[in-house]
C-alpha cells in the first residue's frame, strides 16, 4: 500500500524541524571539509609539487568518470590528535572501476607524512572488512611512511592492529578478492608487505619505493649507505626483485594500469538480489529534515520517514497491528527489494518476538534488511520483566545476529542500552552503519545515567550518616550530563568509527542504494538460527 502523509509541510513546526537540521547539517559539512582538505593548502602544494596527484584525485582518476563514490569514515579521527590527523590520514570508499564495484584505500601523505596512527590503522581495516563481507575487489593507492612510531604502542601489538591488514589480504585473496596495489610514494616497514602481498602490484618510477627498512635504519643496522630509489625504487622492484609487476610513468599511468588490472578479472559475479526498475518516492525525500522533531523525546510516526525512503511511498506491513511500536515490512528502495525493520517507541515483547519473526522471513527469503534506529531500548519494570522480556529480547538480538542477509542500518534518532543490540548496531556486523546529525549513541541518555549515579551516591552517603543537597546533587550531576552529551555526538561516535559516516538526510535514499548495490555483489548463505529461549 502507498503509505498517505499527515505532515503538514506548510506548518510552523515543520519549518522549526528543518531548520534545526539545516544547522546540524552546517556542523558536518565544517568537520567534513576539514577532513577533505587533508594536511591543508601547504602541505597539498608540496605534494604536487613532487609531480604527484593530490590523494582525492587519485581516487577520482581510477573511478570510472562520473560514477558516485561511497565514501566510508570521512569524518575519522575528527577532533583526535589535536586536529592533526584529518580523515584519519586516508580515503576510502566504494566505487565502480572498468564496470566493477571495488574497495579503494587511498594513504593521504599530507597528513604526517600517510603514517598510521591508530585510526588510521581501524579505519583500514574497516574498508577491508567491507570489501570481505561484500566481495569487492581492494584497490590500495599506496603513499605512506608507515607507522606513526610517537603512537606504536596502539598501532602495532594487538590483534586489530598494523599486521592484520596483512592478514586480511591474505585471507581475501585466497577466497578470490582480488587485492591490487598502486606504490605512488613511500611504503615503508612492515607497510611494504600492502604491494608484497598483493594479487597485482603496479609502482610509479622514480617516486613509488618499496623497503622493510629505509635508508636510515639501514646504515644504523649495517652501516651500508644507499639512497631509496637504489634501495627500493620502481626499477629495482620490477627488474631485479620481482616485489612489482609493472612499472608507471607517472601516477595517471599507474592508475590507468589499476583500471587494466580490474578490466582482467574478467566479468562481475552476478547480483544475487533482483532488482526491478526503480521509483521516486510519492513524497520528498528533502522534506525529512521537517519530519523529524528536533528533539529526540518528541514522539512521530516513522512511516513518515518510510514513506520518503521508498519507491512510489509503498510499504507492505507486516503484522501492523501487532506489536506496534516496531514497524516492519517490505518495499523497495531504488529498485532494490528491502526489509525494513524500523523503531516506532520503546520495544515491549511483543515488538521484540514480532521483528524476531520478520528477521526469519527475510532470511528465508533472502531479502536484505534494513533498520532504522530510534531506540530508547527494551521496556523495564516489575511487570514486564516478570512477562520474560529479557527472553523475548534475546529472540530479536538472535535472529539478527545470526541471519545471513545483508543488513544495512541507519541511525535516525536515539540508540540506547540494549535496543542498539535488537536493531543491528555495530556490534552485530551490518554490512554498513550511517548515521543521521541528529543522532545519538550511548548506554543511556545524560539524565538518565545522572540519574542512576546520583541515586546510588545518594544511597552510599545516607548509610554513612552523610547528608547531600540539592545542590550538591546538581552539581554531581552536571559533569555526568555534560560527559554523555559530549560523547553520544554523531561526529564524537563517526570520529571514532563506530560508524561509517554522518549523512545528509535528504541523501539517505541515495546511500541505503549505493549500500545495497555494494552488499549484493556477495552471495547470500543460507542462514542457520541459534537457539531461540521460547
Amino acid at each position: 500500500m502507498q503509505i498517505r502523509s499527515k505532515i503538514l509541510t506548510g506548518s510552523a513546526a515543520f519549518r522549526e524541524n528543518e531548520a534545526h537540521h539545516l544547522g546540524l547539517l552546517e556542523q558536518v559539512r565544517a568537520a567534513a571539509d576539514t577532513a577533505m582538505a587533508g594536511g591543508g593548502e601547504r602541505a597539498r602544494a608540496r605534494h604536487v609539487a613532487r609531480g604527484k596527484m593530490a590523494p582525492r584525485d587519485r581516487v577520482a582518476g581510477v573511478l570510472d568518470p562520473g560514477s558516485p563514490f561511497l565514501e566510508v569514515g570521512l569524518t575519522a579521527a575528527h577532533g583526535m590528535y589535536d586536529g592533526a590527523a584529518p580523515a584519519a590520514g586516508a580515503i576510502a570508499g566504494v566505487g565502480r572501476v572498468a564496470g566493477r564495484q571495488c574497495m579503494v584505500l587511498a594513504n593521504d601523505a599530507t597528513v604526517k607524512g600517510g603514517t598510521y596512527t591508530p585510526m588510521t590503522v581501524k579505519k583500514h581495516l574497516r574498508a577491508q572488512e567491507i570489501a570481505e563481507q561484500n566481495a569487492l575487489p581492494c584497490i590500495y593507492l599506496v603513499d605512506s611512511g608507515g607507522a606513526n612510531l610517537t603512537l606504536q604502542d596502539d598501532v602495532f601489538p594487538d590483534r586489530d592492529h598494523f599486521g592484520r591488514i596483512f592478514y586480511n589480504q591474505a585471507r581475501m585473496s585466497a577466497a578470490g578478492i582480488a587485492q591490487i596495489a598502486v606504490v605512488m610514494g613511500s611504503c615503508t616497514a612492515g607497510g611494504a608487505y600492502v604491494p608484497a602481498m598483493s594479487d597485482v602490484t603496479i609502482i610509479v618510477r622514480d617516486q613509488g619505493t618499496i623497503f622493510l627498512a629505509g635508508p636510515p635504519l639501514v646504515k644504523m643496522a649495517t652501516g651500508e649507505v644507499v639512497d631509496a630509489e637504489a634501495l627500493g625504487g620502481g626499477d629495482v622492484h620490477t627488474r631485479l626483485s620481482g616485489v612489482a609487476d609493472a612499472l608507471a610513468e607517472d601516477d595517471a599511468h599507474a592508475l590507468a594500469l589499476a583500471r587494466q588490472a580490474v578490466a582482467s578479472l574478467g566479468a562481475a559475479p552476478q547480483v544475487t538480489v533482483a532488482r526491478q526498475t526503480p521509483e521516486a518516492p510519492a513524497h520528498d525525500p528533502a522534506e525529512l529534515l521537517g519530519v523529524v522533531p528536533k528533539a529526540l523525546t518528541t514522539p512521530y510516526d516513522v512511516h513518515e520517514v518510510i514513506a520518503r525512503l521508498v519507491d512510489g511511498s509503498r510499504f507492505d506491513p507486516f503484522k501492523a497491528r501487532f506489536g506496534d511500536t516496531l514497524v516492519c515490512g517490505f518495499a523497495h528502495v531504488d529498485g532494490w527489494p528491502v526489509g525494513i525493520v524500523a523503531n516506532n517507541g520503546v520495544l515491549f515483547s511483543e515488538a521484540a518476538q514480532k521483528g524476531a519473526h520478520f528477521v526469519e522471513l527475510c532470511s528465508q527469503r533472502r531479502v536484505p534488511l534494513v533498520f532504522l534506529q530510534n531506540i530508547t531500548g527494551f521496556m523495564v519494570g516489575q511487570r514486564y520483566e516478570n512477562e520474560g522480556i529479557a527472553r523475548h529480547g534475546a529472540k530479536l538480538v538472535t535472529a539478527v545476529s545470526t541471519t545471513s542477509v545483508p543488513k544495512i542500518t541507519m541511525l535516525i534518532g536515539g540508540s540506547f542500552g540494549a535496543g542498539n543490540y535488537g536493531m543491528a548496531g555495530r556490534a552485530y556486523s551490518p554490512r554498513f552503519l550511517w548515521t543521521w546529525p541528529n543522532s545519538r549513541i550511548s548506554t543511556m541518555g545524560g539524565p538518565q545515567a545522572a540519574g542512576v549515579l546520583a541515586t546510588v551516591t545518594r544511597a552510599q552517603k545516607e548509610a554513612r550518616g552523610e547528608s547531600w543537597s540539592a545542590e550538591d546533587e546538581a552539581a554531581f550531576k552536571a559533569p555526568i550530563e555534560d560527559q554523555f552529551e559530549r560523547q553520544s555526538h554523531p561526529l564524537y561516535a563517526s570520529a571514532r568509527l563506530w560508524d561509517d559516516g554522518v549523512i545528509d538526510p535528504r541523501r539517505a535514499r541515495d546511500v541505503l542504494s549505493l549500500s545495497l548495490a555494494a552488499a549484493c555483489n556477495a552471495p547470500i548463505r543460507e542462514t542457520r538460527f541459534g537457539v531461540f529461549r521460547m
